[in-house]
């Protein structure tokens, strides 16, 4: 467990741990921690700026934190200014695990090809309570309202389900591939090690992100949300194994001459048992730290897919998508509260991701354990 020491004194990992699992927890339990539906509009409630909470009354009574009904009245076509109408005479009191849109929590669905509809594999608990909410007429936007009068912040932790995960399934569909692939390729040598390395290098001299917006744009249009989430991982994983498969065809070269793997062909073991059981757990390490600094990439090519329209698809939100409003100079200059968060967003998460994998190559390396 010396590596599992040296990992929690590593304050900088430690804090991007503890920053992805918030994260993660998050995004999991965002129908609870949002406290409104992510496609519902807010009537008179188009591009309202962060909602302003009161301690006190007008008249500078205490009545504890609260929000008023606030709207926006039509843009003044003269001057381009639109001024906020703020009721107050109706205070909503803020609340917490306050009554709102029902839900399911933790319903799990697997998107599945176009051919086939998504297979719910959990419907999930029924509830109707928020983390926060207001009880009264008036709306709590932290974060405020987008063009179409949506919650910006519940549309963010909705968006962060697609942009966390996308990395989670893109590893679990790549690294296997790469590992067995390199990991044949090693072991046999020959015409085999031959063949496998040049389709290897054909691949990696493809231009990922040309790739991306090629094979993303000749996409069928009809698609949902979650089918074209699950051909963006397919076409991600597609071209990120093969670095993977080369590094581990180099240690595979290296671990098939050790003493354990000839006892091991000695004793009768077959080829692809002594490479799963014997030749790559070996390799572990590496792939441990490669997996944890290649999330990262598979979250950036959605945002990157999704920010120049071809990933998911409006009102469907994500990272990506939402950081697409950027692209209109009047918003990032008149509403930057809908540009910063998503963007510190996807910047905190590869930062500690990759803070992570640098806290875990460093425990992990043979010469550290050895001390």
């Amino acid at each position: 467990m010396n590596w599992w020491q040296k990992l929690q004194e590593n304050s900088l990992a430690r804090f991007g741990a503890i920053l992805l699992l918030i994260f993660y927890l998050s995004v999991i339990a965002a129908d609870f921690i949002a406290p409104y539906d992510p496609y519902v509009s807010q009537i008179d409630g188009s591009l309202l700026p962060p909602t302003t909470i009161h301690w006190r009354s007008p008249d500078g009574q205490w009545i504890g934190p609260h929000v008023y009904p606030t709207t926006q009245s039509p843009t003044d076509l003269t001057t381009g200014d639109r001024d906020l109408n703020v009721d107050f005479s109706k205070p909503s009191p803020i609340k917490f695990f306050a009554k709102g849109t029902p839900y399911r929590l933790l319903q799990l669905k697997v998107p599945l090809p176009p051919k086939f509809e998504e297979k719910e594999i959990f419907s999930g608990i029924e509830l109707n309570r928020h983390l926060f909410g207001t009880d009264g007429s008036a709306y709590l936007n932290l974060l405020g309202t987008d063009e179409q009068g949506r919650d910006q912040f519940s549309r963010l932790l909705f968006g962060g389900r697609i942009s966390l995960f996308i990395g989670l399934v893109g590893i679990v569909i790549s690294f296997p591939l790469g590992m067995i692939v390199g990991g044949i390729s090693g072991y046999f040598g020959g015409w085999i090690d031959a063949i496998l390395m040049r389709f290897v290098e054909v691949l990696m001299t493809i231009p990922g992100i040309y790739l991306l917006v090629a094979l993303a744009a000749v996409l069928p249009p009809g698609l949902t949300s979650a089918q074209r989430f699950l051909l963006i991982v397919l076409i991600t994983s597609f071209i990120g194994w093969s670095g993977l498969a080369r590094v581990i065809r180099g240690q595979v070269l290296s671990i098939k001459e050790q003493e354990f793997v000839q006892a091991a062909q000695a004793m009768g073991a077959t080829p692809w048992r002594i490479i799963v059981r014997h030749i790559l757990p070996q390799t572990a390490t590496y792939i441990i730290i490669s997996a944890t600094l290649a999330v990262p990439g598979f979250i950036v090519s959605e945002s990157v897919l999704s920010l120049i329209g071809l990933g998911i698809q409006q009102p469907d939100p994500s990272w990506g998508n939402l950081l697409s409003l950027g692209t209109n100079a009047s918003i990032l200059v008149l509403q930057p509260w809908l540009i910063w968060p998503p963007a510190l967003l996807i910047i905190l998460t590869v930062l500690c991701f990759n803070l992570l994998g640098d806290g875990l190559r460093d425990a992990l390396d043979p010469r550290s354990l050895q001390e």
